[in-house]
C-alpha cells in the first residue's frame, strides 16, 4: 500500500505550526502510579478504554463513574462488565473480579448531570460518556453534553481544590467529543477551537425551556383531538381503553419528535448539521471556559467502527452508523442510496481511537490552553462512499447473505443523488397509503396477509431511507476534511516499544483488509448465526410454547371462536340458526333483508363491534329460544364441530391435558356454543333475552363479550380463582381482540387480520395458521 504524506498539506513553515505535547517515554511508564477516572465505561469506546488501561498499564489505577440501573447498583454493573470475555485474562491474573475491583477499579455511583463528589487523587479524567444519538430531543442533548459536562468539571475542580476553592494540584481533563462539531463548514477543519460566538448558556436555557413548552402544547385540546382521532381510526373496535393508551403513546411520541425537530432546526439555523453536533460543540466551549487553570485535551473521533486489532479484530458493541447500511444492502433492502459517491465517509477503527485517547492521557498539555486532536482517516487514508459500496458489494458477492427466504440479488447503486431518491420515496409512500386503504377492505386470508407483509417491508425500507436522508443527509454529501497533524505527531512520538500495541496512524491500514476481512464479517456473522438459530426453531416466537403441566386451576387458556377455533362469523352463524325455522318464502325475505342491510352492518363493525353485534342480534326477535337450542343440539352440533380447525382442537386438548382451564370467549349467542360444552371448561357467550313465552326479544341480557370486555372478564376471573395470567395463554384472530391477548403472558395470533398481524409482529407474539379442514360446503349448513 502506498502511504499518504506525513502532513496533510505537504511541507510547511515549521515556525508557524503548532506543536502538540509529545510523548517522552513508554505509555505504561508515563501513566504508572497515576489514577485515571473515566465516564462512559459501559459504552462502546469507554469499555475498550478501561480494558486497554487495565491490560497495558499495570501500575495505573482507575475510577469509573457509573449510574445505577433500576435495582442494579453501579458496583454490580461494573462487576458484570468485567465478566465480559475481553477482560477474562485480566480478571484471572488479578485473582477474580472482586480482587481486580479492589486493587484497580474504584466505582463511583452517579450520573450526569447529578455528579457525586469525585476522589481527591484523580490525575486524569477522561469524559467519554454522552448521548451518541444523532437526533436526541433538544433538552436531552443539552442536559447530557452541556449541563453534564459543566457538572463534571465542577466536581473535578472541587476534588483538586482546598477549602477556599484554590487548585492545590492541576488535573488533566480529556474530553471525548466528535469531529463533526465542525458543523456545516466545508474544506479543511483544523485541530483547534471552532470559531463562533454562540452563547452556550443562553442556548442551554432555551433548550431546557423548550421541553416544558412542547409538553404543554401536547396537552392542548387541539393537539389531543388530533391524536385521539388517529388512535380511534386504528383501535376503535378494540375499545376506549386501548384507544386512550394509544393516544397517550402518540402524545409522548409527538413530544419527542417535536423536541427532535426543534433541536435539528435550531442547530441548522446556527450552522450545525444536527442537535448532536451542536450540543457537542457547546460542550467543547464549556471545556474551554472552565479549564483556564487546568490541563485540557479535546479528542474528536470521526465515525468509530469495529477494532482493527484489539482486543481482537472486529471487536464491536452494537451497531454503529455505517452498519445498518451494510446489513440492509446485503439483505437486498437498499436498491439505491442518496450519498455522493466521491464524498468521504470518515471511518476509524475503535482501537485507534482508544490508543489515541490513552496517548493523550500520557501527555502534559500547557495549563489553560486546550489541545485538540482529530481521530479520523479522511485526511490521509480516505474512503469514499463509492469505495465502501464496492467493498460491501465485493464481500456479499463472495459471502451471500442468506435468510429464511434465500439469497437476495445485490443491487447496483448508481448514486443518482438525493433528489431523485426523494421523489421515488414520495411516490412509493403515496402508493403504500392507497394500497393499505384498499387492503383494509380486502377479505381476510393468507394472500391478504402476504400483501400486507410486502407493504410493511416496503414501508420499512422507505423508513430506513427516510431516516438516513433526514438524519445523515448532510454527512452523505460531506466535504469536510479533518486535518490530523497533531494526532499524527503524537503517534510519531510513541516509544518504539509502543508502536504495535498503542499505534493509531490512520494511514497504516488497508481498507480492503479492514472492510472485507475484519469489519463486515464482525457485524454480519452474529446476525447470520442468530437468523440460523431462528430458522432451526422454525421461527416460532416464544409465546407459542410447548405446554407443561401446571397445578390445576392456576393457568388458563382463552380461545376466541369465530376465525380462531372455527372459520366462520356472526352473520353466517345467524343464518345457520335462524333460517331453518322459517318458511321458504320467509327464508328468501330474510336473506334479501340481510343482504340489503349488510353494508350498514359492515360499517357499524368497522366503528364499534359491540354495536354491530347488537344489530345482528335484533334479527333474532321472535325466535323460540328452546326450539333454537334443540335445533342446534339435533342438527347443527355435528356440522359446527366439523367446522372446527383440527389445529385448534389439538391445542385445546393439549391445554386440558396440561391441567389448564380452557375458556371459550365469543360474541356468538349462547345456543350456538352448546356443541363446545364438552371441550371447554367455561364458555362466555352472548345471552339472548326472552319474554314470558320464551321467545327472543332481539336484545341481550348483558353487553356482548367483545374488545375490552374480554380483558375485564379475564382479569376478574383470575382474581376470583387465583389464576396466574402471566403464565396463561390467549388465542384470537382479530384486531378487536388485542385487549384480550394483551392480558395474558402468552398471546397467540391465529390466522390474524392485518391489524392484529401487525400488532403481533411489533410485540413479538407468535403468529400461527390454523386452517379449517371441513369437507362440508358452508351453504349446506343452512
Amino acid at each position: 500500500m502506498v502511504k499518504a504524506p506525513a502532513s496533510t498539506f505537504g511541507p510547511v513553515d515549521p515556525t508557524r505550526v503548532h506543536v502538540p505535547p509529545l510523548l517522552t517515554g513508554r505509555i505504561k511508564d508515563l501513566l504508572a502510579g497515576r489514577k485515571i477516572a473515566m465516564t462512559g465505561v459501559t459504552g462502546f469506546i469507554g469499555e475498550q478504554l478501561l480494558w486497554k488501561v487495565l491490560a497495558e498499564c499495570p501500575d495505573t489505577t482507575t475510577a469509573v463513574l457509573v449510574r445505577r440501573k433500576g435495582s442494579i447498583t453501579a458496583e454490580e454493573r461494573v462487576a458484570s462488565l468485567l465478566k465480559k470475555k475481553i477482560f477474562t485474562d485480566i480478571v484471572k491474573d488479578a485473582g477474580g473480579v472482586e480482587a481486580l475491583m479492589d486493587a484497580r477499579v474504584q466505582v463511583i455511583e452517579g450520573d450526569l448531570p447529578r455528579v457525586p463528589d469525585l476522589p481527591r487523587d484523580i490525575d486524569v479524567l477522561v469524559h467519554c460518556a454522552g448521548d451518541v444519538s444523532f437526533d436526541p430531543p433538544i433538552d436531552q442533548a443539552f442536559m447530557t453534553n452541556v449541563v453534564g459536562t459543566k457538572a463534571l468539571l465542577t466536581k473535578l475542580r472541587e476534588s483538586c481544590s482546598d477549602e477556599d476553592g484554590n487548585l492545590v494540584r492541576v488535573p488533566h481533563y480529556v474530553h471525548v467529543s466528535t469531529a463533526y462539531t465542525a458543523g456545516r463548514r466545508r474544506g479543511a477543519i483544523a485541530e483547534a477551537a471552532h470559531v463562533h460566538n454562540i452563547d452556550y448558556e443562553a442556548e442551554t436555557a432555551a433548550a431546557l425551556a423548550m421541553a416544558e413548552h412542547i409538553e404543554a402544547r401536547s396537552r392542548s385540546a387541539e393537539q389531543l383531538t388530533v391524536l385521539r382521532k388517529q388512535a380511534e381510526a386504528l383501535h376503535r373496535q378494540a375499545g376506549y381503553l386501548t384507544t386512550s393508551e394509544d393516544t397517550e403513546r402518540r402524545r409522548q411520541e409527538w413530544v419527542k419528535q417535536e423536541l427532535v425537530s426543534a433541536g435539528t432546526e435550531r442547530a441548522r439555523s446556527l450552522g450545525w448539521t444536527d442537535v448532536y453536533t451542536f450540543a457537542k460543540a457547546m460542550g467543547e466551549r464549556v471545556v474551554a471556559d472552565m479549564t483556564h487553570d487546568m490541563q485540557a485535551s479535546i479528542f474528536r473521533p470521526a465515525i468509530v467502527e469495529s477494532s482493527l486489532k484489539y482486543p481482537h479484530p472486529g471487536w464491536i458493541e452494537g451497531f454503529k452508523m455505517a452498519d445498518p447500511i451494510i446489513l440492509a444492502y446485503g439483505r437486498g433492502q437498499l436498491p439505491e442510496f442518496p450519498a455522493s459517491p466521491d464524498a468521504v465517509i470518515d471511518i476509524i477503527p475503535c482501537d485507534f481511537i482508544v490508543n489515541g485517547i490513552i496517548a493523550v492521557c500520557a501527555t502534559q498539555p500547557t495549563v489553560g490552553e486546550p489541545e485538540y486532536y482529530h481521530g479520523s482517516s479522511g485526511a490521509r487514508n480516505p474512503l469514499t462512499f463509492r469505495g465502501i459500496y464496492e467493498h460491501v458489494r465485493s464481500y456479499f458477492s463472495k459471502h451471500p447473505y442468506t435468510s429464511g427466504q434465500g439469497s437476495t440479488p445485490l443491487a447496483t447503486w448508481k448514486f443518482p443523488g438525493a433528489e431523485p431518491i426523494e421523489k421515488m420515496m414520495w411516490v412509493a409512500d403515496k402508493g403504500l397509503k392507497v394500497g393499505n386503504k384498499l387492503l383494509s377492505y380486502a377479505p381476510r386470508g393468507k394472500k391478504t396477509r402476504a400483501i400486507a407483509t410486502s407493504f410493511d417491508k416496503t414501508a420499512k425500507t422507505l423508513s430506513f431511507l427516510g431516516k438516513y436522508l433526514t438524519l445523515y443527509g448532510e454527512y452523505l454529501q460531506s466535504e469536510l476534511h479533518f486535518v490530523d497533524d497533531s494526532t499524527l505527531a503524537l503517534h510519531n512520538s510513541l516509544h518504539e516499544d509502543d508502536k504495535e500495541n498503542f499505534g493509531f496512524d490512520s494511514a497504516s491500514f488497508d481498507w480492503y483488509h479492514y472492510m472485507e476481512e475484519v469489519h463486515i464479517p464482525a457485524i454480519t456473522d452474529p446476525v447470520r448465526r442468530l437468523e440460523a438459530a431462528r430458522k432451526r426453531r422454525k421461527a416460532r416466537a416464544a409465546t407459542f410454547k410447548e405446554l407443561k403441566p401446571a397445578e390445576p386451576g392456576t393457568v388458563l387458556a382463552a380461545f376466541d371462536l369465530d376465525g380462531t377455533v372455527m372459520a366462520t362469523n356472526v352473520v353466517e352463524t345467524y343464518l345457520w340458526a335462524r333460517l331453518p325455522e322459517l318458511s321458504p318464502v320467509r327464508r328468501l325475505g330474510e336473506v334479501a333483508s340481510l343482504a340489503m342491510q349488510l353494508p350498514l352492518y359492515l360499517g357499524a363493525e368497522r366503528r364499534d363491534r359491540g354495536v354491530f353485534l347488537r344489530s345482528i342480534y335484533r334479527r333474532y326477535a321472535g325466535a323460540d329460544l328452546a326450539a333454537l337450542e334443540a335445533y342446534v343440539d339435533e342438527k347443527l352440533a355435528p356440522l359446527i364441530l366439523d367446522r372446527m380447525s383440527p389445529d385448534a382442537i389439538r391445542r385445546i386438548r393439549e391445554h386440558r391435558d396440561a391441567g389448564h382451564t380452557t375458556i371459550l370467549m365469543t360474541g356468538a349467542v349462547r345456543p350456538l356454543t352448546r356443541p363446545f360444552e364438552g371441550l371447554f371448561d367455561t364458555i362466555v357467550a352472548a345471552e339472548l333475552a326472552t319474554d314470558d313465552s320464551g321467545r327472543c326479544t332481539g336484545f341481550l341480557s348483558g353487553p356482548p363479550m367483545v374488545g375490552e370486555s374480554r380483558s375485564a372478564w379475564l382479569n376478574h376471573y383470575a382474581k376470583l380463582h387465583d389464576v396466574d395470567l402471566a403464565a396463561s395463554y390467549g388465542y384470537a384472530d382479530s384486531h378487536v381482540d388485542l385487549p384480550m391477548l394483551s392480558t395474558v403472558g402468552n398471546p397467540v395470533a391465529v390466522s390474524p387480520d392485518i391489524g392484529l398481524m401487525r400488532a403481533a409482529k411489533s410485540k413479538g407474539w407468535s403468529i400461527v395458521e390454523w386452517p379449517e379442514m371441513s369437507p362440508l360446503p358452508r351453504w349446506k349448513m343452512s
